[in-house]
């Protein structure tokens, strides 16, 4: 590919309906930013599965670029904090959904969305991680602030065989919690369970709200990815002082609950953005990535694909088709 193009997954809507397509495009149609990337991996999310099939209106300008997470090599720096041949990542400050993103070989950014690349993770490694393992491990970084450690009992994560779930399995179990995973995908419980998980419950079990406020009193902590009448049927389950970190929607984005778990055990119930973190405390979460994160269960995890085949992807992905972590190898055609 010549230096002055390059090659990239396209959406483009018409009469409504969006649709993907290989493209070539110039470089100085990239938009504005210090920093150009030499894309070498992104990755597949549930928000690139909703991007990817034009639903929530995510993307407010087409044609466009999706994929929002990206890792690379620098080709051109206009800032002191990176120079050509650092190896970086970006993830949030919405790339991909406002921003050109990541499913193309080249990306020009804010200085202020590049992070570099932690010792000890690879540019694979950084997209198997991608938003979802960036959120997991904000998730508990919360939890932890607010009291949760491996004496206080049982941590429940739903929605475990995605992403977001897969990850905090995995570094939960090594941080020493008794972790219970969640899922409709029976069949995949020996794989949780080598990641980390101590028992397995059905999602069938949570995905009803209750008749009663108040259960028995089990999780210390819970990791929820799948929200609507999940949500609510975790908070009347948790123990007093347990906290809830609340990081997705594929279950449905309202829930029914009493406040009695809030006045009568003290639960808290911790919104968890990933998109607006600050730069320093966004280093802060990949650095305890790099350190909390069993990369050998991480790789495990991982499907390789090229571009051509995010679009199918994309459609099972938002039907919990998906298990563990896609990586994207953008130079593969």
């Amino acid at each position: 590919m010549g230096g002055d193009t390059f090659r990239a997954l396209v959406l483009r809507e018409i009469d409504g309906r969006v649709s993907a397509k290989i493209e070539t495009l110039p470089l100085n149609q990239l938009p504005p930013g210090e920093i150009l990337i030499n894309t070498r991996y992104s990755t597949l999310n549930y928000k690139d599965g909703m991007i990817l099939n034009g639903i929530g209106r995510l993307v407010n300008k087409y044609p466009h670029i999706p994929g929002i997470d990206l890792s690379g090599i620098v080709a051109e720096s206009q800032h002191p904090d990176f120079k050509v041949g650092d190896e970086v990542l970006i993830t949030g400050y919405r790339f991909g959904e406002i921003h050109w993103g990541g499913y193309a070989e080249k990306a020009r950014v804010p200085a202020d969305w590049v992070v570099p690349l932690p010792k000890g993770i690879s540019l694979r490694d950084a997209m198997a991680i991608g938003t979802a393992g960036f959120t997991a491990m904000q998730a508990i970084i919360a939890l932890e602030d607010h009291g949760l450690s491996p004496e206080r009992g049982e941590v429940l994560v739903t929605g475990a065989v995605g992403g977001v779930g897969s990850i905090a399995v995995a570094v939960l179990g090594k941080l020493g919690y008794r972790v219970i995973a969640s899922t409709g995908r029976p069949d995949e419980a020996g794989w949780l369970k080598s990641l980390g998980a101590t028992d397995i419950v059905a999602r069938e079990s949570l995905a009803t709200a209750s008749e009663k406020p108040l259960e028995a009193a089990r999780w210390a902590g819970a990791i929820d990815s799948v929200g609507g009448s999940t949500l609510g049927r975790i908070l009347g389950q948790m123990k007093s002082g347990g906290g809830i970190a609340a990081c997705g929607l594929a279950g449905g984005q309202s829930f029914t609950a009493s406040v009695l778990p809030f006045l009568l055990r003290g639960v808290n119930l911790l919104g968890i953005d990933s998109v607006m973190v600050p730069t320093k405390h966004r280093r802060t979460i990949w650095q305890r990535l790099a350190r909390d994160l069993p990369l050998d269960k991480l790789r495990s995890t991982i499907t390789m694909v090229d571009l051509p085949a995010l679009p199918n992807l994309a459609k099972a992905i938002l039907k919990g088709q998906v298990k563990g972590r896609t990586v994207v190898d953008v130079t593969q055609t």
